[in-house]
């Protein structure tokens, strides 16, 4: 889900992926928009700036699409597999590729202009974000012996801090941190789908309490 234009993008699965628009005051369903052969679509995100919504093909497709307020739909090639998505500061596209550990920046329009490379212990990176001091918060797990949250320096090499560990269902662990939220201040919001909670943390990741 995401939100642009005083509207509501949410993807549902269905036999073909669709995403719902709903009105932002009273939640009304306005329209539904269809992104053309494709039949999973695991993230989206929306820029404000750019006046539009990035979605994420994976599995059957390598694709970011890019819809704008008006419906005008084109779609560039990532060239590896993406799972979600995130825009920065600069009004970019950060694609996160976990098969690949990478974390691709992208123009509005497509154009590639970096790739970073994450540190070896970050098997399976899940979503990354980009702060304004040009490091990256990224949540990994699934296929890593750790499952954790992240700071990582701006040049995707070090890690610098994180949060979690061996997985486990307690506070302070994460089975499947899938996931990110940064607000204003910078806190970070980690959603964990199988322990089925959102855990906050500092901007320095650490447990906020």
């Amino acid at each position: 889900m995401t939100s642009l234009a005083d509207e509501v993008y949410l993807l549902r699965e269905k036999e073909r992926d669709q995403v719902e628009v709903y009105d932002v005051i009273n939640y009304r369903l306005q329209r539904r928009l269809t992104v053309p052969n494709v039949r999973w679509l695991p993230d989206m995100t929306s820029c404000e700036h750019y006046r539009c919504v990035y979605i994420a093909d994976g599995v059957l497709g390598t694709y970011i699409h890019r819809l704008d307020v008006q419906g005008a739909a084109t779609q560039w090639d990532v060239n590896d597999t993406p799972m979600s998505l995130s825009v920065n500061a600069a009004h970019n596209v950060l694609v996160t590729c976990p098969l690949v550990r990478k974390i691709k920046e992208f123009s509005s329009h497509g154009d590639l202009l970096r790739e970073l490379t994450l540190p070896d212990d970050v098997i399976y990176p899940r979503h990354a974000i980009q702060t304004r001091n040009g490091e990256f918060v990224v949540c990994h797990g699934g296929y890593d012996a750790v499952r954790r949250v992240c700071k990582i320096s701006a040049d995707g090499r070090d890690i610098i801090k994180s949060h979690g560990g061996r997985p486990g269902p307690y506070i302070g662990q994460y089975q499947w941190p899938i996931h990110l939220a940064v607000d204003n201040n910078e806190f970070v919001f980690v959603a964990d789908m199988v322990n089925g909670r959102v855990t906050l943390l500092s901007p320095d990741v650490r447990l906020h309490t």
